[in-house]
């Protein structure tokens, strides 16, 4: 009997997984990339177009399945496999020691050895993946976060847009866990919080806890863009390590595709593993994310099990702390910086003093309040520290002389002189003048940046020079910039010229959510300038929307709406805009949100029970296109429960809460935007 014919859609489909998959984990494992951005975008958008149009062909381990995009109403908790202790601490090489002469005595003079690894400053997760089919590939089923180590919460989708955790892995064994650490890189963390600081937002205080958060966002496409990563460092089969010695499972962890941290040796005794302490202590500032420690673990398996366990620790593996990152210095001035979007930040000038082997010499102050919250002054002595911001800050004041000087913020702009206002409601300063040079070269920077136009090759640099030397005035002028010019600038040669111009070109293509990004509106990051592209299909209808109707987008309040109504309305900006337009970038998309004028806009609801005419999949669909929401659980947030026969505790819970009940006819009356009188009988 001939084999039947394979499908060739299948076959591409299988090629384009496949392909993406490598490349992933050559990006965000191996970090040695083959191909560009664009390459990997364009190869993920064919595959996301064939499995639209075959659905036939879908599989949960696509990596489609990363982007992300649904919403949940919370997380349920779930019971580990096996508790995940934590560690008890040295503080010091003496503890350290104490700790390897338990060891000691404990093993009865038996030799033994240490996986010294590095202590990852973020948020311990395991990861389960079971081979349904006996096949050797395994699919990853469910990610839970350590919580209080018994039971943790399920962030399974969320976890799935950490592109260097394995969705899918080749395994010898039909169910495993994998336990490390979800992190957010220094370069990550800097980016979301210069994002959060241009639209108005609180400030985040470290990676670990910005990595924590982002790993429990409701909405998994923010999640997404946070840009997490996951090290591996523990391989368990049935809730035990699943091989002889640590040392081996982390091998085998690599061998199947996940990230496991470099920076691990096997230490022979305690001199081997305070030498790679102090190493570490030393280099730490030169990883590209947070480490505060060292942790350092019995190699043997059968060694740990015989060593055994507290109530809340093994006593098998200890965490060696590294110092605290603080110091004391003077402040000898204060400064002012002005940003993309006008925002003046004070900047403390400090008498140079070494933190961690980094000399520092400026820490940010954020804003004039909370200058006045430290009362803080020039000539103060204070206490800096390096725990987590990529920028240093001060932490508290320890001495104010009688000679100290007192600041204040200046009324106008340090850089260009334009006046500078402080909204009612606001922290930030700003300059009104959009053509001031230092807000210039900041939005510039932010236009050409990765996460907006990704114009690869437009650093500081090269900004600088393109302001200094007038040959752009505002972003727009990026578009007709020439070889020539090019060549006239410093250090650019014309294989690089002939580049970066290709580049700017290329990012005509950019979306227009990343477009309304880059235009520098205040209170619009990433995510709001998604937001608003989903829900207007682009700039243009955007641009002309009332303040009304910016406020039916999802998350786009009294403030966020007013400064886009202003920003539209300044003629400068207007100007700006045509010339974009003219340059071809992309202004329309697919809108994704219809429902932001509907007759159910802003309202959610709750189905139950059996409708008359309806089912519950049609009935959610008519609610969304209306502008409502659907969610599963009755909240304070519902605005109605759609019930009908048989509806369950959910009524009763919305009656409880006082929420409305609504029936059939009055679903169907409110969607064709007019009211009825309910039906006798029937819920309201």
């Amino acid at each position: 009997m001939e084999p039947l014919p394979v499908d060739p859609t299948s076959n591409e489909i299988a090629t384009l997984r496949a392909h993406l998959r490598r490349h992933e984990r050559l990006y965000y494992v191996l970090d040695a990339p083959e191909i560009s951005d664009a390459e990997y975008d364009g190869m993920m958008r064919q595959l996301k177009a064939l499995e639209d149009a075959h659905p036939e062909f879908d599989t949960p381990d696509s990596p489609t399945k990363r982007v992300g995009g649904t919403v949940r109403e919370g997380f349920v908790k779930v019971r580990h496999s096996s508790p995940m202790l934590s560690l008890d601490n040295a503080l010091n090489e003496a503890e350290l020691a104490d700790f390897d002469a338990r060891v000691r005595d404990l093993l009865a003079g038996e030799s033994y050895s240490y996986v010294a690894e590095l202590k990852l400053d973020g948020l311990s997760m395991a990861v389960q993946y079971e081979d349904g089919n006996q096949s050797g590939h395994a699919i990853m089923t469910r990610a839970i976060t350590r919580g209080d180590g018994q039971v943790g919460e399920d962030v399974t989708e969320n976890a799935r847009t950490i592109r260097s955790l394995p969705i899918s892995v080749d395994t010898p064994w039909p169910k495993f866990e994998a336990r490390g650490e979800v992190l957010m890189s220094r370069t990550a963390f800097e980016r979301l919080n210069a994002d959060r600081a241009a639209t108005g937002l609180e400030l985040y205080k470290n990676p670990r806890n910005s990595a924590a958060g982002s790993l429990r966002m409701l909405d998994t496409a923010q999640t997404g863009l946070r840009k997490l990563d996951f090290f591996t460092y523990f391989l368990l089969v049935d809730g035990q390590p699943a091989l002889a010695s640590h040392w081996e499972n982390l091998q085998w962890l690599r061998a199947m595709g996940f990230k496991v941290n470099p920076n691990v040796v096997r230490a022979a005794g305690l001199d081997e593993l305070l030498a790679f302490c102090r190493e570490w202590a030393e280099r730490r500032e030169s990883l590209s994310y947070e480490i505060d420690g060292v942790v350092a673990k019995v190699d043997s398996i059968e060694q740990q099990r015989r060593l055994g366990w507290t109530a809340k620790s093994p006593r098998w593996a200890i965490a060696f702390k590294f110092t605290a990152r603080q110091a004391e210095t003077v402040v000898e001035n204060i400064e002012v910086q002005v940003g993309r979007t006008g925002a003046l930040t004070p900047v403390a000038r400090l008498r140079p003093v070494v933190v961690s082997g980094v000399t520092v010499s400026n820490a940010t102050l954020h804003n004039e309040d909370e200058i006045a919250r430290l009362d803080l002054a020039i000539g103060d002595t204070v206490v800096i520290e390096r725990s987590g911001d990529v920028i240093p800050k001060v932490l508290e004041v320890r001495v104010r002389p009688a000679d100290r000087r007192p600041f204040q913020m200046p009324d106008a702009c340090p850089v260009c002189g334009s006046a500078v206002v402080r909204a009612t409601g606001e922290v930030a300063r700003r300059c009104l003048n959009s053509n001031c040079p230092a807000r210039l070269k900041e939005s510039l920077t932010h236009f050409a940046s990765r996460s907006v136009m990704d114009i690869d090759g437009m650093g500081e640099a090269l900004v600088d020079q393109l302001v200094d030397k007038r040959l752009v005035s505002n972003i727009a002028d990026i578009y007709q910039l020439t070889l020539e010019q090019l060549l006239n600038l410093d250090r650019m040669g014309e294989k690089s010229a002939t580049k970066i111009l290709a580049n700017i070109e290329t990012s005509k293509l950019r979306p227009a959510a990343r477009l309304i990004s880059g235009l520098g509106i205040p209170y619009v990051g990433e995510r709001t300038a998604q937001i608003l592209a989903d829900s207007f299909g682009g700039i243009n209808a955007l641009s002309k929307a009332s303040e009304a109707q910016l406020q039916t987008a999802e998350e786009v309040g009294p403030k966020v709406s007013e400064s886009i109504m202003k920003f539209f309305a300044e003629p400068h900006n207007r100007e700006l805009i045509e010339r974009l337009r003219a340059a071809g970038l992309q202004f329309e998309c697919e809108i994704r949100n219809t429902t932001s004028f509907g007759p159910l806009t802003g309202m959610t609801f709750v189905l139950t029970g059996t409708l008359p005419t309806l089912s519950r999949e049609d009935a959610k669909a008519r609610i969304e296109v209306a502008g409502g929401k659907v969610t599963g659980s009755v909240s304070k947030k519902t605005s109605a429960v759609v019930a009908g026969e048989d509806a369950g505790s959910k009524l009763d819970k919305a009656r409880g809460l006082g929420i409305e009940v609504w029936n059939e006819p009055r679903l169907l009356a409110r969607l064709a935007n007019r009211e009825s009188a309910p039906s006798a009988g029937a819920p309201e």
